[in-house]
């Protein structure tokens, strides 16, 4: 049975008037499982050039994977869209729109082919061929956007964490000063120590003999979080690998640091920089998601029309007039909605089972060849394809 998070595009042979066919079952619907006559609605089927049946059978066994392609694209777009959106419901309903329209009222409001587009005079080929580059197109164009938005973001992340950490990791710009540093001194350095807060005492007492020549009583207080506290001590460079070693070894972090104004300046450019980007980034990628969401949508809904139609031809035969219904079912009442659907088309079961017309060889032996891929699949009286819900 059709999941109870979809609206379902159906297809049935006209053998009547196709608007008849709605005026019957929409009141049919409404008393039965309550469901609102703006949830059932006419869906155009064209007339398409059928060819030939071997043509037929191999279009229905690779309609199935562009679906699924299809399908995954389309989903994609929408975790883009919601994770630009951080996962805001309401903002996300406004932006997955077809053609500006929401996608109920896209289905549901006289569906018809595109025919501006995908001109019915061609082969199903070539108009299966034309919808999957579209959506190939469609697909790398959102993914090289979102792998330059998530290299830029990346970056700022790093960044904006070396701004916020604590002292041990954390950028120093805006920690240190030019006060905290000895200047222009060839023998002389000051070296900054991110040391645990449970190990300050240990530090105070001991860091004047952690080598030799450490100038003494130049042990400073730069700066101090939850985690660690920030010394400045000045030595002599010639024991500075010394130093660095025997810091480690004590669990005192010698943070690799040289002051300089321009270094510091052409940090903090590089964070305004990461961060108008990103900005930028997020802009154009949110624009990208919500066409390409329209977009990929028409194109996988005119994919499932074609698998409508292919299939009914398979199933049905010719002439090859289908009448198209799209239904958008109550979860709560999905098995009823689909029970009356089954009724309401249950003439047509001598029609509708391939199995049944192909086991005509050797008194009642299934055929086993070409046509073995479409016997595996569930059927029911009727040719239904499934549009996945947008979940907000």
């Amino acid at each position: 049975m059709p999941s109870d998070q979809s609206t379902w595009l159906i297809s049935v042979p006209q053998d009547g008037d196709s608007e008849g066919l709605i005026q019957e079952l929409a009141p049919k619907l409404s008393a039965q499982v309550k469901l609102p006559h703006t949830h059932i609605a006419q869906l155009g089927i064209p007339s398409f050039k059928t060819g030939t049946l071997d043509l037929l059978i191999a279009l229905s066994e690779e309609l199935p994977k562009q679906d699924a392609f299809f399908t995954t694209t389309v989903a994609k777009t929408v975790d883009t869209l919601r994770n630009l959106l951080n996962n805001d419901p309401s903002k996300l309903e406004q932006h997955i729109l077809v053609d500006e329209k929401s996608v109920d009222s896209y289905l549901l409001d006289d569906w018809k082919w595109n025919e501006g587009r995908y001109g019915v005079q061609k082969s199903l080929k070539e108009m299966v061929d034309t919808l999957n580059k579209e959506m190939t197109s469609i697909d790398n164009a959102l993914k090289s956007k979102l792998n330059s938005y998530n290299m830029v973001k990346g970056s700022l992340t790093q960044m904006q964490r070396k701004k916020t950490g604590n002292l041990s990791i954390r950028a120093l710009a805006d920690v240190v000063s030019e006060e905290n540093f000895i200047q222009d001194s060839e023998y002389l350095e000051t070296l900054l120590v991110a040391v645990p807060k449970n190990l300050v005492k240990d530090w105070n007492t001991s860091y004047e003999r952690i080598t030799s020549m450490v100038v003494p009583r130049t042990s400073n207080v730069i700066a101090a979080d939850d985690e660690f506290t920030l010394f400045s001590v000045v030595i002599f460079r010639r024991v500075h690998d010394d130093f660095v070693q025997k810091c480690r070894e004590r669990k005192f972090l010698v943070r690799d640091f040289v002051y300089s104004e321009e270094e510091i300046a052409k940090q903090r450019q590089d964070l305004e920089t990461a961060n108008t980007t990103e900005k930028e980034l997020w802009t154009e990628l949110l624009r990208l998601a919500r066409t390409n969401f329209s977009e990929s949508f028409q194109v996988l809904v005119h994919l499932k029309v074609i698998r409508l139609f292919v299939e009914s031809v398979l199933r049905y035969g010719l002439p090859a007039s289908y009448v198209g219904l799209v239904v958008k079912p109550d979860p709560k009442a999905t098995k009823k909605t689909f029970n009356l659907l089954q009724a309401q088309f249950s003439y047509l079961a001598p029609r509708s089972n391939p199995q049944q017309s192909k086991k005509k060889k050797s008194g009642g032996e299934e055929f086993i060849g070409e046509y073995q891929t479409l016997m595996e699949q569930e059927f029911f009286d009727f040719v239904v394809y499934e549009v996945p819900w947008i979940i907000n």
